[in-house]
């Protein structure tokens, strides 16, 4: 069995724990608003577009902080979390990122009771 085979089988099954709990498939996009929600902390009705992409990227920096590309600088006067980048992410092409990502994911609900 090749990594990637067994990254598409934990990632499937991650999935499938996703549907059981919201009722839907979400894809990674959404995968990561929700992490970036539960990094934020505040749970509310509505968020900007603005804010979703700023809780995206709260997601991914979060995700990556476990490998050691981002650490956590602090939080601002609005609860939102502020990262700063300790090292520069490996040349890959689109479907390493995703794979990357999907790897980080994976790790941060195997880490976490989230689901």
């Amino acid at each position: 069995m090749r990594m990637n085979d067994d990254l598409q089988q934990r990632w499937w099954n991650l999935e499938a724990s996703l549907v059981e709990r919201f009722g839907k498939k979400p894809d990674l996009e959404a995968i990561l608003f929700l992490i970036g929600i539960q990094e934020f902390g505040q749970i509310r009705g509505k968020f900007s577009k603005e804010e979703k992409q700023d809780l995206m990227h709260v997601a991914v920096c979060s995700l990556l902080a476990s490998s050691g590309y981002y650490e956590l600088e602090g939080v601002d006067n609005d609860g939102w979390p502020h990262f700063r980048q300790l090292k520069a992410m490996p040349e890959m092409n689109p479907a390493e990122q995703e794979n990357f990502i999907k790897d980080h994911v994976l790790l941060y609900f195997e880490q976490s009771s989230t689901i």
